[in-house]
């Protein structure tokens, strides 16, 4: 053995570097056992691998033999070694400087050029070199990071994706048989299309998933700055994260299909009674029309000098909409159905309300002569709480307006003067007339002197 070409170490350091390898020969071997035994690299040398995967384990995937090969290099030396110190429990100058060059120069023979790079261009190739237990440690934990991020890395994919893939092509199955059901088709609705899109990317992630794991796998480190095996021999597994998004892009893509197509189903439980349900609202439409025509004619009849609006027609082409969305739900068209349907319940509450204005409109007449005569009562009760009821003046205009509220034609505008001229009559004997009675001014106590027809109303008294 030629002389150490460094320093030469004394019998405690010879000790202590023993047993500084071997301890990192044991946590070698462990992890080494470690990582034959894991399930990502078991996967990775039985499938069918394509694209990055494939190209990076037609490295990586030699890394494991040139590993075992590099540790008996590595425990071969160390054997000899440990040998050499046995010789003598207190080795003198030449066993020490046997030693030193055994456990820190360059007396391991592993095979030429570095492991785990190219050759430096312009190098000669070499078949053969020799290095230092220490660098041949620093080789291994290269190799073996190399080979760790890619088994880690595509188990990690292995791991979280294929199972949860199968569950949502699961689910994807369930919705496309409701919207079978739903008369909801490729070509023919665009959830149709929505859903055959999902079921090809599906399929095309879990493909993709199964035979090239490393492409939805993102790196939180670039590979040179990830752990070595470390001491104690637990290996440092790669930081990194699996890329989901396809997957939950999907997910959320068919929960929304899934809701649209849960109202289609709750359409199709709810049309009838909801068709129903316009159906009678146009019936209360047609009914309140028809007594705003009869109200109309009363009064036509009853009262004089009055414009009374027309009375609107039924509207035929709601019904026509109606019979249209009856086809629709016998032939199980329940998208087209759903904004049909909702079209139909509004137009139908619009037509309820334009029959009730309609009839609001009309009998507003009525409701004016109505209000006049209710108003003759309460001022006849305060004339006798007044003791006036007798005056002749009272009398006169009490029957006055009764007889205009109670003729037919009623002219409501004289009815309305009178109701008010028989008001400003009801003051105590004696009392002087209020200011501005009997030309349209106030009264006592903010009045309306003379009555008027404002808007279908009676202002004043």
């Amino acid at each position: 053995m030629a002389a150490s070409s460094g320093p030469v170490l004394s019998r405690e350091e010879v000790d202590r570097a023993l047993a500084r390898l071997g301890a990192e020969r044991d946590a070698v071997e462990s992890a080494l056992l470690s990582l034959q035994d894991h399930p990502g690299l078991r996967l990775l040398d039985g499938a069918e691998l394509s694209g990055r995967t494939q190209e990076r384990w037609s490295v990586v995937g030699q890394g494991l033999p040139l590993l075992w090969s590099l540790f008996d290099r590595y425990a071969e030396a160390l054997a000899s070694a440990r040998a050499v110190r046995a010789r003598k429990s207190r080795p003198g100058g030449p066993e020490l400087a046997e030693l030193s060059e055994l456990l820190t120069g360059d007396a391991v023979t592993v095979p030429g050029g570095a492991p785990d790079g190219p050759q430096r261009l312009g190098a000669p190739a070499r078949l053969v070199e020799r290095v230092s237990l220490d660098e041949l440690m620093t080789r291994m934990n290269s190799w073996y990071a190399t080979v760790l991020e890619v088994v880690s890395a595509a188990d990690a994919v292995w791991t979280a994706l294929p199972t949860r893939i199968d569950l949502l092509i699961a689910e994807l199955r369930r919705v496309q048989t409701l919207a079978g059901a739903l008369g909801v088709h490729v070509g023919a609705h665009p959830l149709g299309d929505d859903l055959a899109a999902l079921d090809a990317d599906l399929g095309g992630l879990r493909a993709e998933v199964r035979s090239d794991p490393l492409a939805l796998w993102r790196p939180a480190r670039v590979p040179a700055q990830r752990g070595t095996v470390p001491d104690g021999g637990a290996p440092a597994t790669p930081s990194g994260v699996v890329d989901t998004e396809r997957f939950d892009r999907a997910g959320r893509a068919l929960d929304g299909v899934r809701l649209e197509l849960e109202d289609l189903l709750r359409l199709r439980d709810d049309a009838e009674e909801r068709l129903q349900g316009v159906g009678d609202l146009l019936q209360r439409a047609d009914a309140t029309l028809a007594e705003a025509r009869r109200a109309r004619g009363e009064v036509l009849a009853k009262i004089a000098a009055t414009e009374v609006p027309a009375v609107p027609g039924p509207a035929s082409a709601l019904r026509e909409r109606i019979v249209l969305a009856l086809e629709l739900r016998q032939g199980g068209q329940w998208h087209r159905l759903a904004p049909l349907l909702d079209a139909l319940e509004d137009a139908a509450a619009k037509e309820l309300a334009r029959a009730r204005q309609a009839l609001t409109e009309v009998t507003q007449p009525l409701a004016v002569r109505a209000e006049l005569r209710g108003r003759l009562d309460a001022y006849k009760a305060m004339a006798a709480r007044l003791r006036v009821a007798e005056d002749p003046e009272v009398v006169e205009r009490y029957e006055k307006a009764r007889w205009l509220l109670w003729s037919a034609p009623c002219d409501l505008r004289a009815a309305a003067g009178a109701v008010a001229r028989f008001q400003q009559s009801l003051r105590p004997p004696g009392e002087p007339p209020a200011a501005g009675a009997g030309t349209g001014g106030q009264g006592t106590g903010g009045q309306v002197a003379d009555g008027q027809i404002v808007d279908g109303h009676v202002q004043g008294g």
